[in-house]
């Protein structure tokens, strides 16, 4: 490191950036996560104009999520891991940036952010052209899953197997990693929002009741789960009757909540199959003990790690903090540039 990063350093911190499609978390080297906040920005319908002097983002605009005027519109501007709107996006990251380090003029930080294993190298530009825009010095991309392992503390520079299973809003991030390097992987558009999007579509059909995101989200916390429980589980929702198009409140259970979640949870675990199977013998081997590690927000979904476990005969275990561990093994290379841009070199982070 040189003389100007040191004494930028004692100005303004570098951060690490989980930029995910529900939540984007931000963590400050030497002191972790610092931020997490929905990827989400309200703006005047038509325009790019962010509502509230530019401050209508995050858990601002959350809140607003299917209860907006006719002139707001809340956008979510990451897609599948991905950016769907890159002036929105920019003026997100603008927002983050500015809420952790405040506004230093013409003092930037250093950024790394995490992406799917799986995008493009357009995907990749617009990602590090967001980041520039919104006031970066300069961007180091990292594929999400070593980013997670990294975090996870797994022993990614050792010549041994770890895999990690990182399962965020928009994507399914699996991969076995060793020496660095990711030696097998699969990015699958199928994580906590499709979970979502499933659980809608069931109680609209099942039920003839329109729900909302929030709802859904709030029904795959509370009762959802990846296999059938000992123990049923019940909920009270609210949403608009498909045919009268009146309020109405009905009950749900755990057991529809499951049925609902069969097929996006079958899509995970055959992309873990998928992986296990491209993997080295010898690396495959080392999985044996260490097994299977997740990470991720929907990674905490009720019965997934005991599913997982079943499906595969592995031992599965949870990530301490599973939600963070993107963004604090993004922190944690901005200790040691050196080894990240070895990983770049080498082809090791996409």
């Amino acid at each position: 490191m040189g003389w100007y990063d040191r004494l930028l350093g004692l100005v303004i911190k570098d951060l690490g950036i989980d930029l995910g499609t529900a939540n984007t978390l931000v963590a400050v080297q030497g002191r972790g996560v610092v931020l997490s906040e929905p990827s989400v920005v309200a703006i005047r319908k038509g325009t790019k104009t962010v509502l509230l002097d530019g401050q209508a983002v995050g858990e601002q605009a959350k809140i607003m999520l299917g209860k907006s005027p006719g002139n707001v519109e809340v956008v979510r501007p990451m897609k599948d891991g991905v950016i769907a709107d890159l002036e929105i996006t920019e003026q997100m990251l603008r927002y983050f940036i500015a809420k952790v380090n405040g506004r230093w003029g013409p003092f930037k930080p250093r950024v790394v952010i995490a992406v799917p294993a799986g995008i493009n190298e357009v995907e990749k530009g617009a990602v590090t052209n967001s980041a520039m825009n919104a006031g970066a010095r300069e961007v180091f991309l990292i594929a999400e899953p070593m980013a997670a392992a990294i975090g996870a503390g797994l022993p990614v520079a050792e010549p041994v197997g770890s895999m990690i299973v990182d399962i965020g809003g928009g994507t399914t991030e699996v991969a076995v990693i060793s020496l660095a390097g990711l030696v097998a992987s699969e990015s699958v558009r199928v994580a906590g929002d499709e979970l979502d999007a499933c659980i809608i579509k069931y109680l609209k059909a099942r039920h003839g009741v329109v729900i909302g995101e929030n709802t859904a989200e709030q029904v795959k916390v509370t009762i959802g789960s990846a296999k059938p429980l000992a123990e049923e589980l019940t909920m009270a929702i609210r949403g608009r009757d498909l045919r009268s198009g009146m309020p109405r409140s009905i009950d749900v259970n755990s057991t529809e909540i499951y049925e609902a979640l069969r097929v996006p949870v079958g899509t995970i675990i055959t992309s873990i199959r998928m992986v296990l199977e491209r993997t080295q013998p010898e690396l495959a081997a080392d999985l044996i003990d260490r097994g299977i590690c997740m990470a991720g927000g929907t990674s905490q979904l009720r019965g997934l790690v005991e599913l997982v476990a079943e499906e595969t005969g592995l031992p599965v275990r949870l990530a301490n903090e599973p939600m963070t561990c993107v963004a604090r093994g993004c922190a944690a290379l901005l200790e040691n540039l050196d080894a990240l841009k070895q990983m770049l070199e080498v082809g090791s982070h996409l």
